[in-house]
C-alpha cells in the first residue's frame, strides 16, 4: 500500500508524529516548500542481518562449483570486453 501525498513544510512540522504513522503503514509523503517538492517521507525497508547475507553468498558460491568457462580465462575475456 503506498499512498503518496504532498504537504507543506508547516503542516509537516505541526503534524509530524501523525505524518510517521502514515509512513510506518507504507504510505509516502512529500514535504514541500512554497509548493516545491523539497524532501520525501518513506516507510524504512526491514533490513536484513549479516547472516541472511552470509547464507545468500554461500547458495551463489554453491551454484557455481563445478561450473566451467570452457577453457576460456577470465583474463582474456575482459580483454575482449566480455565482462
Amino acid at each position: 500500500m503506498t499512498i503518496i501525498r504532498e504537504v507543506s513544510v508547516f503542516e509537516a512540522k505541526n503534524r509530524l508524529s501523525s505524518l510517521l504513522e502514515e509512513a510506518e503503514k507504507g504510505s509516502e509523503i512529500v514535504i514541500t516548500r512554497r509548493g516545491k517538492p523539497v524532501a520525501k517521507l518513506v516507510p524504512l525497508t526491514a533490513r536484513r542481518d549479516r547472516s541472511t547475507a552470509e547464507a545468500a553468498a554461500r547458495r551463489i558460491l554453491e551454484r557455481g562449483r563445478g561450473r566451467s568457462l570452457g577453457g576460456l580465462k577470465i583474463k582474456d575475456l575482459i580483454e575482449e570486453g566480455r565482462m
